[in-house]
């Protein structure tokens, strides 16, 4: 997968082709400076080439020119990355800024810009970089550790009445900052919840049953307790672990959401129906007031024409109870 389609989701992978093999292709920089080598950018996401191979270069000239002829597939609401297709089918990201989590704010405001003049954050999943824990989870989770778009999500949920979603990598993404379970980004250590790899040890990708076990989230208002869905996953690090004062505090609060279940609608910790062997079978939790709700289920992976030849109900309604909140 190319370095455009990691950072911004694209092909699948029966769709990948080898591009170029054997063939020299020319990419001018985009700006003028010193080429460093990735190994020496002073930025782990880009140096540890968790987003693909590439350089870094120290700018001495103030403008940032395309490399090549082609077509702007994506720029991100920041501004401060574009994805790039050449003519041929070269595809760059033209990243702008390094150690941006110190950069108090700098290249930030139109990130803190959009939260600020919205009601709903939503994370979604798919892979952007790879998976966790060296993938997108991590590379979302700098970006809202910027303190001004911290303060600008303290705005949101604390100040606005806003909520939060996280599906998947964006669940990680949630794990990672605190937002769940505590409903704040704080500094996280090891007695912590998080998600980690599945017991089997490799991705899984399948339909689960889930049930709705607490309804105190504004994204579960449409859904009753004990109602199953069929939804789809695609992990292969989604298996939730806390410390048992940590689950005992979720059990406490109703923060557990969703779990997985059998086909007796029981919470299960059986490898065909818990496929990550998450304790509790915990799919999905909420902070303690429920505005965040993060979940390793694509609920959005939903349609008219999908699963026909699988039973249940596949449609889960937690983006109708989002928006709805904001109705009332």
């Amino acid at each position: 997968m190319g370095f455009f389609d990691k950072l911004f989701g694209g092909k699948t992978e029966q769709e990948e082709t080898v591009k170029f093999f054997g063939q020299s292709k020319t990419v001018l920089t985009p700006i003028r400076g010193k080429v460093l080598a990735q190994a020496d950018i002073p930025d782990e996401t880009f140096a540890q080439g968790i987003l693909g191979p590439g350089c870094g270069i120290e700018p001495t000239g103030k403008t940032v020119y395309a490399p090549f002829d082609g077509t702007v597939e994506q720029v991100a609401s920041t501004l401060h990355a574009v994805g790039l297709t050449s003519e041929d089918g070269i595809e760059i990201l033209i990243h702008v800024g390094m150690d941006t989590v110190e950069m108090q704010g700098k290249g930030f405001k139109a990130l803190v810009k959009a939260i600020d003049n919205s009601q709903i954050v939503m994370l979604p999943g798919g892979f952007s970089g790879g998976d966790e824990p060296d993938g997108s989870a991590k590379f979302i989770a700098s970006f809202f550790r910027n303190p001004e778009v911290t303060e600008a999500v303290r705005r949101l949920l604390q100040q606005r009445d806003g909520l939060m979603l996280g599906i998947c990598n964006g669940f990680q993404a949630l794990i990672k900052l605190g937002l769940v379970p505590y409903g704040d980004i704080r500094p996280i250590t090891a007695y912590d919840p998080t998600l980690t790899f599945n017991t089997i040890g490799r991705h899984q990708s399948m339909l689960v049953r889930t049930r709705i076990a607490s309804t105190g989230s504004p994204w579960l208002s449409k859904c009753e307790v004990g109602e199953q869905f069929t939804v789809a996953i695609s992990h292969g690090e989604g298996r939730f672990v806390a410390p048992q004062e940590v689950l005992d505090t979720l059990m406490k609060n109703g923060q557990i959401a969703t779990q997985y279940v059998d086909i007796e609608g029981d919470p299960t910790m059986d490898q065909r129906y818990n496929p990550n062997g998450s304790v509790l079978a915990i799919e999905g939790i909420t902070s303690p007031d429920g505005r965040v709700f993060g979940k390793m289920g694509h609920s959005e992976r939903s349609g008219e024409y999908l699963y026909k030849n699988v039973t249940g109900d596949k449609y889960q309604p937690i983006f109708e109870g989002g928006v709805d909140y904001f109705k009332i």
